[in-house]
Order: C-alpha cells, then structure tokens, then sequence
C-alpha cells in the first residue's frame, strides 16, 4: 500500500533538493557546458584570447593517429579492468555467504580496499611490482620472468589493470553480497532435494537471479574503468612508458593541464562522454534482455 507524504509548506521539497540540485548544478552541469563550449573554441592557456573554430578541433583529434591508440588501450583497458573486477568480487561474494560464522570479519576485510583513495591504491602497487624493491618483482625475477613497468609498455598496462581492478572488487563484492542473501533459501533447498548439485544450482537459480545485479555492476564498471582510474594511473606510470598506459581520461588530462591545449582537450573530453553514453546504450539494448527480473 502506497503512502503519499503531504508536506507542511508548499516550499519544503525544493529546500530540500536546493542543496544537491546545487552541488550538480556546479559541479556537474556547468563544467560539463563549459566543456562544451571550449571544444568549439581556440584560446590560450590563459584564456585571454578566444576565437571560435567551430568543428576544426573535432577534425584534428579524430585525424590524428595517437588518438585512435588510446581508443584501443581505452577499451582493452577497460574491457579487463571490468572483468577482472566481476570474476573474483562474484567468487568471494559466493565463499562469504556460504560461512555460518565469521561472516562479518570477513566482509569488513574485503570492503577495506574500497576505502583506499585511488591514488593510494596505485602507490601499494606501484611498490609491490617495482623492479627495484618490489616484493612482487622479486618472486617474477625468481621464477625467471623478466618484469619492469618502467620500461615495457605491457608490463605497465598489466600493473594499471591489477591496480584498477583491485581497487573496485570490494565495491562489486558489497553488492554480489546483498543479492546473494536476497535470494530465498527455500528455492536453493528445494533444488537440492532434487538431486542439484551445487554448481548446477549456481548455474541454474543464484546466476539468473544476480543477473539484475550484475547488469548494474557492469555498467558502474565500465564507467569506471573510462572515468575513476585516472588517479591509478597518474600515481602508477602518468601514462608511460612512451605512452603505453595514456587511456583516453588521461589524454584529455595531459593535452589540456600538461600540453595547454584546451581546445582539443575539450573536443576530446565531448568525444570521450559521447562514446561512454554510446556503450551504455549498446549494454542496455543488448545486455538487459538477458537480466531475468524477478
């Protein structure tokens, strides 16, 4: 049964939504104009000298060639970063709701990575596969394998991914979590006096029914993986070596605070929103017809 609230004040509502309105307005939808603006513009880094060129920046990024190599590391990046993030968060949601006790250390243990800044995160890395002092380095040296992110674009690309990926399988495990324990016990029973085995029930009732919960999480995962690693890989490789790991956000960065140049700086940022909300689009016309809603 429905409720409808009635406020006191005809004026209450709007008070109350001012505050985010306020914060998106500022934050959100002027930069995101101004962006706008800028990509249809040539001016100095110092904004004294504006002239409008209409779609002259477009032409440039999409005719240079090093931007079409930071769309392939963008959607390799991405793609495993995602995967990466989904595979193992889904693994230890499933070994967590099977422990009868301990399950609260255990979760709080797990979510501990989601609280690390991102910038954070990279460093712990960044240490853990040094070439120099690494603790990770030293056992790939031991085993033979010649590692060294600071000199082969691959290795770098590898080292940004684990870091990426780490740092979003605490927010992708909270949520495999809660829809884990929303599905009812008695369905789970009932397959097992069937004679399911514990795969085949997986398979068949706890995979379809997360399907809702998956969808959402690879949709947060891409945006992430396109937006939220860039202070990962800033902290990690800024990009290199020789540009190995300048995925599209960090182009932007670069050719806009490093090289000054805001026009293309902006035209790439347009670009680079219209190709998330492209593949979003792609997700839910193709992806969502295989989420089973209960």
């Amino acid at each position: 049964m429905q409720r409808k609230v009635v406020f006191p004040n005809r004026w209450l509502p709007y008070a109350l939504l001012a505050p985010q309105l306020a914060v998106t307005l500022v934050f959100f939808i002027w930069p995101s104009a101004q962006a706008v603006l800028m990509a249809f513009q040539q001016q100095d880094p110092f904004g004294l000298a504006v002239q409008w060129v209409g779609l002259d920046n477009f032409h440039a990024v999409l005719t240079d060639p090093a931007y079409y190599d930071a769309v392939v590391r963008t959607l390799v990046f991405s793609t495993s970063v995602t995967v990466l993030a989904l595979v193992p968060a889904l693994v230890m949601a499933v070994a967590a709701d099977a422990l009868l006790r301990g399950r609260g250390a255990y979760t709080t243990a797990l979510m501990v990575p989601y609280a690390i800044a991102p910038a954070i995160a990279g460093v712990l890395w960044l240490f853990m596969f040094n070439p120099a002092i690494g603790v990770v380095s030293y056992g790939l040296r031991q085993a033979g394998v010649a590692w060294n992110p600071t000199l082969d674009g691959t290795d770098a690309m590898i080292l940004v991914i684990l870091a990426s990926a780490w740092k979003q399988i605490a927010y992708n495990f909270l949520f495999f979590l809660a829809g884990l324990q929303s599905i009812p016990k008695s369905l789970l029973e009932a397959a097992s006096i069937d004679g399911a085995g514990p795969w085949h029930r997986f398979r068949t009732i706890v995979f379809p029914l997360l399907s809702p919960t998956t969808f959402f999480l690879l949709v947060v995962g891409l945006v992430y993986a396109f937006f939220d690693t860039f202070g990962v890989i800033h902290a990690v490789t800024s990009g290199g070596p020789a540009k190995a790991t300048e995925i599209l956000v960090y182009k932007v960065y670069y050719d806009g605070i490093v090289a000054l140049d805001l026009g293309h700086s902006a035209a790439q940022s347009v670009l680079l929103m219209l190709l998330v909300i492209g593949l979003t689009m792609v997700q839910f016309r193709f992806i969502e017809r295989r989420v089973h809603y209960a």
